[in-house]
C-alpha cells in the first residue's frame, strides 16, 4: 500500500500522463500577462505561450504557488506523509512557500521539503525516482532519501537559442544580449549550487547539440536521462535519436518546456537532464 505522496511544481515540466502514471501531484505555477493570470499547464499551454513572447506588451512574469495552494494539496491526501520536490530554491520562492504551508497544517503526518537545486528535467528526474519507490510501498525516510539521493546525482546541461528573452525578463543585462545577437552566439547553461549560470557559448544549433551529447557522453554509463525542450518536433527527434546511440536505457521521457523556464528562454531550448548509473 502507498503510504507516501509525492508532490512538484510544473517548472519540473512533467506531462499529464507521465505524473498520473507515478501518482506525483504537480502544482502550476502562475504566469502573469499584463493584468492576466494564468496556470501553467491549466490555463495556458507551451504552444500558447512561446506564439504570444513577441507579441505581448509587457513580458510575462512567472510567481511560485502561495503556501494555500500547497496546503489545499496537502490536505488532500489524507493518511498520507507528503515528499514534496521543487525547483531550485536559489531561483524561486516555490521551497519557501511550501514550508510556510506545513506550519499552517496540523502535525498529525510528516512532510519533507526537498530543493532539488534543479528545475525543468533534472527536477523532473529527482520527482520520477521518489515516486516510484513511493508508488512500491516504500516508508517516508526511504522516499526523502531517494529523492534527496537523486538531487546530488542529476547534471543538467541546457541550450538557449537566444539570450533576448533572458534580457527581458531582467535575468542578463540587454547589452549582452545585443552583442551576442550581434556575434550570433547562443549561450549553454547549467546549474552549479542550485544557481543557473552560463557553461560556455556557441556558434550555432549544430555546436551546441553536439555539446548537449558530448555532456551525456561524458557521464556514462548513464542511469537515467530525460529531456525537455521549447523546439520543434522534428528536431527534438533527432536529438533524441542521437542520444539513444549513446545510452542504453529502456526509456527516454521527452517533455515540453513550460512557462517557467520558457518565459525566460523562449523557443529553440533542449535540456538535458541525466543521473549517472552507480
Amino acid at each position: 500500500m502507498q503510504r507516501v505522496r509525492v508532490v512538484t511544481d510544473s517548472t519540473a515540466d512533467l506531462d499529464p500522463q507521465t505524473a498520473g502514471e507515478l501518482g506525483i501531484e504537480v502544482l502550476p505555477i502562475y504566469v502573469r500577462c499584463g493584468d492576466k493570470t494564468f496556470r501553467d499547464g491549466v490555463d495556458i499551454s507551451p504552444a500558447e505561450l512561446y506564439t504570444s513572447l513577441d507579441t505581448l506588451v509587457m513580458h510575462p512574469t512567472t510567481a511560485q504557488p502561495g503556501p494555500e495552494d500547497f496546503a489545499r494539496v496537502y490536505s488532500d491526501a489524507p493518511g498520507m506523509d507528503i515528499v514534496s520536490v521543487h525547483i531550485s530554491s536559489h531561483i524561486s520562492g516555490t521551497c519557501n512557500s511550501a514550508r510556510i504551508a506545513c506550519g499552517m497544517l496540523a502535525g498529525d503526518r510528516q512532510i519533507e521539503i526537498v530543493d532539488s537545486k534543479l528545475n525543468s528535467a533534472g527536477l523532473a528526474l529527482v520527482a520520477m525516482a521518489a515516486a516510484r519507490v513511493a508508488r512500491m510501498g516504500a516508508a517516508f525516510e526511504d522516499v526523502v532519501g531517494v529523492a534527496r539521493r537523486a538531487a546530488a546525482e542529476v547534471k543538467m546541461l541546457g541550450l538557449f537559442d537566444t539570450m533576448k528573452y533572458l534580457a527581458r525578463g531582467g535575468r542578463i543585462s540587454p547589452a549582452i544580449a545585443l552583442a551576442a545577437g550581434i556575434l550570433r552566439v547562443k549561450p549553454v547553461l547549467t546549474f552549479r549550487s542550485g544557481e543557473l549560470v552560463r557553461a560556455g557559448l556557441v556558434r550555432s544549433r549544430t555546436e551546441g547539440k553536439d555539446r548537449l551529447l558530448k555532456f551525456v557522453a561524458a557521464r556514462a554509463p548513464v542511469g537515467e536521462i530525460a529531456v525537455s525542450h521549447s523546439t520543434n518536433s522534428e528536431e527534438i527527434e533527432g536529438f533524441v535519436e542521437r542520444l539513444k546511440g549513446l545510452v542504453h536505457v529502456p526509456h527516454i521521457p521527452v517533455f515540453e518546456m513550460g512557462a517557467a523556464l520558457g518565459i525566460h528562454g523562449g523557443p529553440g531550448m533542449i535540456i538535458v537532464a541525466v543521473r549517472t548509473q552507480a
